[in-house]
C-alpha cells in the first residue's frame, strides 16, 4: 500500500429531519388535534483512532463525507428516526486542521482518541408543540436544522519515543529490524525506505517505540526529495538518534553528513536540535581506519552528544546504544508530545437571526433574512391562523417597527422574498 501521509477532505453532518403537522384521524374524534411528531437528529462526523492503520491512504481519493440527515416526523406523535454517525478512522498521530488558515482543530494522538467534529442538525418539532388556546389547530411545524460543513486537511505525524535520522544507506532500517520487531525492506539502493517504519524495542521489562524516518538529502528542509513529507514525522520523537556510516562505504564523510543533518533539522525546525541527540557511528565491521569514528567523538561528545561504535549487521555495540536510550528517556516525561488547538470549533447558530429591513431602488420595502425564509416555509398563509401567526411574527420580531421608521405608509409595497402585499395598519 501506498504510504500516505496528508489528505484533504471535505466534511458535513447529517441535516436534522422536518417537523410534521398532522391531526388526530379517528372514526370518533372528528375535529382531533395535533399529533405531528419531531424530526430525527441529524448524523454526526466523528473522528476515531484505528489502532491498525499507519496511513491515510483510504482518503487518497474519496474526498467527500457526508453524515445521514434524520428522518422527518411523522403522524401519531411518530418521531423520526435519528440518523446513524459517520466515523472517520485515522493512524493515531493524526492532526486535523482547518484546511483554510491550516489551524490545528484537533489532535489525534491517544490510542482511544475519540473527537466530534460537526453534530448533526437537531430535528425540528412538531405541530403539537404549537397548539395553543388560541391557536389549537396549528398547520405548521418547525424545519430541521442544517448540516454543517468544514474542509479540513489530515495531517500524520508518527508517534514514537526515538527517531533515527541519516543520509540514505547509512544503515537505518537494518538498525531497527535489529533491535525491534519491525520488518522494514532493507536495499542498497536510494530512497528504499519510502515511509517511516515503527517498531518497538523490548528493553530491561520496559519498551519504546523507534522510528526510521526516510533518508533525508540536503535540501529537505526547502522541499527537496521528499524532505517535508518525511522531517514532520521527526517533530513528536522524544530523542534523536543519527545513524551515520562511519567506515565510509559509499565514500561519503560522516561529519559533513552530520553538519547537513543538523542544518536541514535546524531549517525545518529551530527546536527539533534541541531534542536529546546520540550518534550511532554504524558500519563498524567495515572499518579499517578509526578516524572519522575519533573525529566524531572530538566535536560532538564535548556539545553533550555520545558517540556509540556499532554495527547493525553484527550487533556488536547495540546493547550499549539501547541502553543509553533507555536511560535517556527515562529522564524524560512520559507524555506524548500533542499539538494544542489553534482553532475553535464554536457551536454557530444555524441561522443568521438577523433580519434586514430596507427600501429597494424600485421603492418597495424588503424584509430579509434567513429567519424570515424559514418562517415562511412553514406557515400557511391560505389558513386563517397561519395569517394570524404571520402578522404576530412581525410584530414580535419588530419588522412593524423598523418598517414604520423608513417611513412606510398605508398602501405601500412590501415583499418578504417571493411573498408581496401592501401595507396596511
Amino acid at each position: 500500500m501506498i504510504f500516505v501521509d496528508q489528505a484533504k477532505i471535505f466534511i458535513r453532518s447529517g441535516k436534522g429531519g422536518d417537523g410534521c403537522v398532522s391531526f388526530r384521524r379517528e372514526k370518533y374524534v372528528p375535529n382531533g388535534g395535533p399529533d405531528g411528531g419531531d424530526g430525527g437528529r441529524g448524523g454526526d462526523v466523528i473522528f476515531i483512532v484505528e489502532s491498525n492503520a499507519n496511513t491515510l491512504y483510504d482518503f487518497r481519493h474519496a474526498k467527500h463525507y457526508k453524515a445521514s440527515p434524520g428522518q422527518s416526523g411523522l403522524g401519531s406523535n411518530c418521531h423520526g428516526k435519528d440518523a446513524s454517525d459517520l466515523v472517520l478512522k485515522v493512524p493515531k498521530g493524526t492532526i486535523i486542521k482547518e484546511a483554510e488558515s491550516g489551524s490545528i482543530i484537533y489532535d489525534m494522538s491517544d490510542d482511544d482518541s475519540k473527537f466530534t467534529i460537526l453534530n448533526g442538525g437537531k430535528g425540528g418539532k412538531g405541530n403539537q408543540h404549537y397548539a395553543t388556546p388560541t391557536m389549537q389547530i396549528p398547520k405548521f411545524a418547525q424545519p430541521g436544522q442544517k448540516s454543517k460543513e468544514l474542509w479540513v486537511v489530515l495531517e500524520l505525524k508518527s508517534i514514537a519515543d526515538v527517531g533515527l535520522v541519516g543520509f540514505p544507506n547509512v544503515g537505518k532500517s537494518t538498525l531497527l529490524s535489529r533491535v525491534s520487531n519491525a520488518k522494514p525492506k532493507i536495499a542498497n539502493y536510494h530512497f528504499t525506505t519510502l515511509s517511516p517504519n515503527l517498531g518497538v524495542v523490548d528493553l530491561y521489562d520496559d519498551s519504546f517505540v523507534i522510528a526510521d524516518i526516510p533518508g533525508i538529502v540536503e535540501g529537505a528542509a526547502e522541499g527537496v526529495g521528499l524532505g517535508h513529507q518525511f522531517l514532520k514525522h521527526i517533530e513528536r520523537t522524544k530523542v534523536l538518534l543519527h545513524v551515520v556510516d562511519a567506515a565510509s562505504t559509499e565514500g561519503r564523510d560522516p561529519l559533513e553528513d552530520m553538519e547537513l543533518i543538523m542544518k536541514e533539522l535546524d531549517a525545518y525546525n529551530i527546536d527539533l536540535n534541541k531534542k536529546p541527540q546520540i550518534i550511532a557511528a554504524n558500519k563498524m565491521d567495515a572499518i579499517y581506519d578509526a578516524s572519522y569514528y575519533t573525529a566524531l567523538k572530538e566535536k560532538y561528545e564535548p556539545l553533550g552528544i555520545k558517540v556509540f561504535p556499532i554495527s547493525g549487521v553484527t550487533g556488536k555495540g547495540i546493547q550499549e546504544l539501547l541502553t543509553e536510550l533507555h536511560n535517556v528517556l527515562k529522564a524524560l516525561p512520559k507524555e506524548t508530545i500533542t499539538y494544542e488547538p489553534t482553532f475553535e470549533l464554536t457551536e454557530t447558530v444555524e441561522y443568521s437571526e438577523a433580519i434586514t429591513v430596507f427600501i429597494d431602488e424600485e421603492g418597495v420595502y424588503r424584509v430579509e433574512g434567513p429567519k424570515i425564509d424559514r418562517m415562511l416555509g412553514y406557515t400557511n398563509l391560505e389558513d386563517e391562523q397561519g395569517f394570524m401567526f404571520f402578522q404576530n411574527f412581525l410584530k414580535e420580531n419588530g419588522i412593524i417597527d423598523k418598517l414604520e421608521e423608513l417611513g412606510i405608509e398605508e398602501g405601500d409595497a412590501v415583499a418578504l422574498y417571493n411573498l408581496q402585499f401592501d401595507y396596511y395598519k
